[in-house]
């Protein structure tokens, strides 16, 4: 369902008469009818989402909210990001009916939000808009599985005012924040007191970049956030513990069984473990399999462990349907289903220490075509990573954190204590991982997949894992050739394909030949977030591109320059050239005249000139391709007056049958004898959603138009893939191949 461009109409539940029907005379007819079922309970769900819109009219505007601080704050480098639940929206004294939930940004000042609070505030707010490109984060997709339907920023020109106390809905991300802040306090000047506040209450927003990366590099990402893994050891600790203590005095178990009492106990410390992570869905899925564990204890029946994923899958997928949407839903289940497959083998019947290995090399086997389907990289160091720190965890820090939080109002000095012993502890393990993160083979990276690649990987895996005694294990080694052996297409010789990147408001290409790349500029950066990393490198992973040859930057402004030196620590850059060559680490000079040629492709430099001096824009390097089938022109942000000394120097050599429009479209550029001149038949504006800039400017659009140039931007269009081959020139949008039901694409 969440691959679809539409969503099915509600008529389908009429089908469900007939089936049901059918299902009292046959039971075989009960699988169509859960699936109708499923069908239109989604298309129930999500279009409630996306009824809940913001109003075209008012993005932009300038709104009076009144409503609630509905979760955890994020502290940012610019000031605070919030979700915010809407009671209440006003327009120039007007009541309006606007989206429920949204995303808020608050620069630095005294306004602080925090956990519950009740606020009045003007914000200027649009719909959710994200960045879409091959192999990149769908921010869009992660807003509407959260139901929050439109974005924007808090005018703190005009100052918020706190309203009456909070709601006691918020009353458990109250606690989550009170307790982040007392351990935080406990745990001053600590490299890891955002760890061990993030195994208190759920909360990663304390942990720093180099040290998420670490994680994720060593495969031990799970480990940091409360996991199910996490809510199991608990659930577990609180039915012994209970079990243990009712049954002390002995005479207590005559009124009730200590088991019940366990189970109960369990029920409850996994409820409130899972209440502090605010309930995602590792911690769902646990909770629910425990309750229905411990159900069977007080029940006095035995439930089969594969019956508990089971209901736990339907019961997650009842409750939200759009939990398919997360990456966490399919590698929480799927890590349980390998450990319960693994569990019924011979293998499983080993010293405890071989079983501990044993179960983190099935993990990884298990996972691996999961694993390389949603991230096209596997760490390779993760069995032995997990092996390590998964004991240091669970054992050891979840342990120690749960019990100075039970002590911190009672005895905060041995609550300090014991959350120094978790950081402590760490800090051990710490070096452990970084070397394994730094390992150069520690992580093994694929280009994006055909799914039958991936469904072959995953018949291998199970054939590998099955239990002792299944015939010919090894043959399932074959089923896992493809996911190391297939390869993306390439261009063919004399061929070029051309791929605009969507970087906001900003710019970055691609050009791949038939065994090189280039890389035309690499978007902003703003804080820790780049586009290099984010939207770049992602890009070519899912090419299959392990190298880039040559990277040029045409010139040194953020939106063109920003995503440069995260992109070369991710992929090996062979030479750059710049106009700004002082501003990137051994680049070269771009100048006019310089040529090269790959696999038949034509690359040319034509700006700037020599010696040439003027305004920055005007010193952009410019850049020619040209194949047999056809020519692109990159030329970055030169204005008017650089156009026209390209005009004079260059004439006819400007042509091009795809263009990218000079400075995202700006008033100053595209001047009506450099579109003569180019005479392009499509013209690319590298744009962001609603720029401030208000790029491009409709005069220009105006120009092009008059030209009878086709116009896509990368705002409404996402990536914009151009192919010149010898069967012709094609143009493909990433929105559009890619359309999901939950976006929104405004007018190109």
């Amino acid at each position: 369902m969440q691959q679809l461009a539409a969503l099915p109409t509600l008529w389908w539940a009429l089908s469900l008469i007939p089936l049901l029907f059918l299902a009292w005379r046959r039971p075989m007819w009960l699988v169509p009818v859960f699936f109708v079922a499923g069908v239109v309970w989604i298309s129930f769900r999500a279009g409630l989402i996306l009824e809940d819109s913001l109003p075209s009219a008012l993005e932009g505007q300038d709104l009076v909210l009144e409503g609630a601080v509905a979760d955890l704050p994020t502290r940012t480098e610019f000031g605070w990001r919030f979700p915010f639940d809407v009671t209440a929206a006003a327009h120039e004294g007007q009541a309006v009916v606007g989206p429920s939930r949204i995303l808020l940004n608050a620069g630095r000042g005294e306004f602080t939000p925090r956990a519950g609070e009740s606020w009045r505030l003007t914000a200027r707010l649009k719909r959710p808009h994200g960045l879409q490109n091959p192999g990149g984060f769908d921010y869009e997709a992660h807003l509407f599985r959260n139901r929050m339907r439109a974005t924007g920023y808090v005018r703190l020109e005009e100052t918020p005012q706190r309203l009456e106390a909070a709601a006691p809905r918020y009353a458990i991300d109250r606690l989550r924040q009170q307790l982040g802040a007392a351990m935080h306090a406990q745990l001053p000047d600590n490299a890891f007191a955002g760890i061990v506040v993030a195994l208190a209450n759920g909360d990663g927003g304390g942990v720093g970049n180099a040290q998420w990366d670490i994680f994720r590099r060593t495969g031990t990402l799970h480990l940091v956030a409360i996991s199910g893994l996490h809510i199991s050891l608990i659930g577990g600790i609180a039915f012994f513990l209970g079990r243990f203590l009712w049954a002390l005095p002995g005479y207590t178990v005559l009124r009730y069984p200590a088991p019940v009492v366990g189970a109960v106990c369990a029920i409850a410390a996994a409820a409130v473990y899972s209440a502090l992570a605010g309930f995602v869905i590792p911690t769902q899925r646990a909770l629910i399999m425990l309750t229905v564990a411990m159900g069977g204890i007080l029940l006095r029946r035995q439930i089969p462990p594969t019956q508990l994923l089971a209901i736990a899958l339907f019961a997650v997928l009842v409750y939200d349907p759009l939990a398919v949407m997360a990456a966490g839903f399919w590698l929480s289940f799927a890590a349980v289903a390998v450990i319960l497959f693994v569990a019924q083998g011979g293998s499983w019947r080993l010293e405890w220490w071989r079983k501990w290995g044993y179960l983190q090399l099935a993990i990884a086997l298990g996972m691996l075509p999961l694993m390389v389907a949603l991230f096209q990289q596997v760490s390779l160091v993760a069995p032995l990573a997990n092996l390590l720190a998964v004991p240091v965890f669970d054992l050891l820090m979840v342990p120690l954190t749960l019990a100075g939080i039970a002590l911190l109002g009672v005895w905060p000095a041995l609550a300090q204590s014991l959350f120094e012993l978790a950081a402590w502890l760490l800090a051990q393990l710490w070096p452990v991982l970084d070397w394994l993160a730094t390992l150069s083979w520690g992580q093994w990276t694929r280009p994006a997949l055909p799914l039958w690649s991936i469904l072959a990987a995953m018949v291998g895996a199970v054939w590998l894992l099955a239990p002792r005694g299944w015939p010919a294990r090894w043959v399932g080694a074959v089923w896992l050739l493809p996911l190391a052996l297939w390869r993306p297409a390439v261009p063919a010789p004399g061929e070029a394909w051309f791929t605009l990147l969507d970087v906001g408001q900003g710019l970055s290409a691609v050009v791949r030949t038939a065994t090189h790349t280039l890389v035309f500029d690499t978007g902003p950066r703003f804080g820790t977030f780049d586009t290099g990393r984010a939207v770049v490198a992602p890009f070519l992973r899912t090419q299959g591109v392990e190298r880039v040859d040559t990277l040029i930057v045409s010139h040194g402004d953020n939106d063109h320059i920003g995503g440069t030196e995260s992109l070369r620590r991710l992929l090996p850059v062979e030479k750059i050239l710049s106009s700004v060559p002082e501003r990137v680490d051994g680049a070269g000079s771009c100048e006019a005249g310089q040529k090269w040629e790959w696999d038949g492709v034509e690359f040319v430099v034509l700006n700037p000139a020599p010696g040439e001096s003027g305004k920055k824009n005007d010193q952009s390097c410019v850049l020619r391709v040209r194949t047999a089938h056809g020519r692109v022109l990159l030329p970055a942000d030169i204005e008017a007056k650089a156009e026209q000394r390209l005009v004079t120097a260059q004439g006819g050599e400007l042509r091009a049958e795809v263009l990218v429009a000079p400075h995202h479209g700006s008033k100053t550029s595209s001047t009506d004898a450099f579109i003569a001149a180019v005479k392009p038949a499509v013209v690319l504006f590298p744009v962001g959603y609603r720029n401030r800039f208000r790029h491009p400017h409709p005069d220009v659009a105006a120009r092009y138009d008059a030209a009878h140039v086709r116009r896509l931007d990368s705002a409404a269009s996402g990536a914009i893939d151009v192919r010149l081959t010898a069967a012709g020139t094609t143009v493909n949008a990433w929105r559009e191949r890619r359309r999901r039901y939950w976006q929104y694409t405004p007018a190109g």
